[in-house]
C-alpha cells in the first residue's frame, strides 16, 4: 500500500522532526551528562541529573518512539519498503537497539536523579555510572548519525526479498 502524495510528506516531515529532535535531545543530554560530571558545584551536579532524568522521559523516549513509529509508516507507505532495500534494514535495526540501549539506561537515569533529588550526590559519588552516562549519550549521538546519513544517501542495495518483489511485479 502506498501513501498518497499528502499523506506521504507528513509522515515524511513527522519522521524527520522526530528523528532530528530525538538526536537534538541526545545532543543536550550529553551537555547535561558532561557538566553533572565535571562540575565542582554541588548544586549544579544535582540539578543537572534531575534535568536529565527529566529529558529522557518527556522528551527522548517519546521521540525515540515517534522517530520508529513514523520510519515503519514512511518504510510501509512507500516503495522503498522495510525490507527490499538494505539501508532501510540497517535503519531498523540501528533504531531498534538504539531504543533498546536506551530502555536500558532509564534506571540508572533515575537512580541518578533520585540520589541528587535527596541531595546525597556528591562531586565524586557514583562515579561509575556518571561516566556511562557520558560515554552513552557521545556513542549514542554518532549512533543515530548512522541512519541519518542512510536516509540522506540511500545507498544501493537490495535485499533477496528485495529481488523476489521486483521480479514477481516484473511478470
Amino acid at each position: 500500500m502506498t501513501l498518497a502524495a499528502p499523506f506521504r510528506k507528513a509522515a515524511l516531515s513527522m519522521h524527520v522532526v522526530s528523528s532530528v529532535g530525538w538526536m537534538g535531545a541526545v545532543a543536550a543530554f550529553l551537555a547535561l551528562a558532561i557538566v553533572g560530571l565535571t562540575s565542582d558545584d554541588g548544586s549544579v551536579v544535582r540539578s543537572s541529573y534531575v534535568a536529565m532524568d527529566l529529558t529522557t522521559r518527556y522528551v527522548i523516549v517519546p521521540l525515540a518512539v515517534a522517530a520508529l513509529v513514523t520510519g515503519l509508516v514512511q518504510s510501509l507507505g512507500t516503495s522503498w519498503g522495510l525490507f527490499r532495500h538494505y539501508w532501510v534494514v540497517v535503519k531498523l535495526v540501528v533504531t531498534v537497539v538504539a531504543i533498546a540501549v536506551l530502555v536500558l539506561q532509564v534506571a540508572t537515569i533515575s537512580d541518578l536523579a533520585a540520589a541528587a533529588s535527596s541531595g546525597s550526590i556528591a562531586a565524586d559519588d557514583l562515579r561509575e555510572d556518571r561516566v556511562s552516562l557520558v560515554l552513552h549519550a557521545g556513542v549514542g549521538l554518532l549512533v543515530l548519525a548512522v541512519p541519518l546519513v542512510l536516509s540522506i544517501y540511500k545507498p544501493r542495495g537490495v535485499t533477496a526479498y528485495g529481488r523476489r518483489r521486483t521480479t514477481a511485479q516484473a511478470e
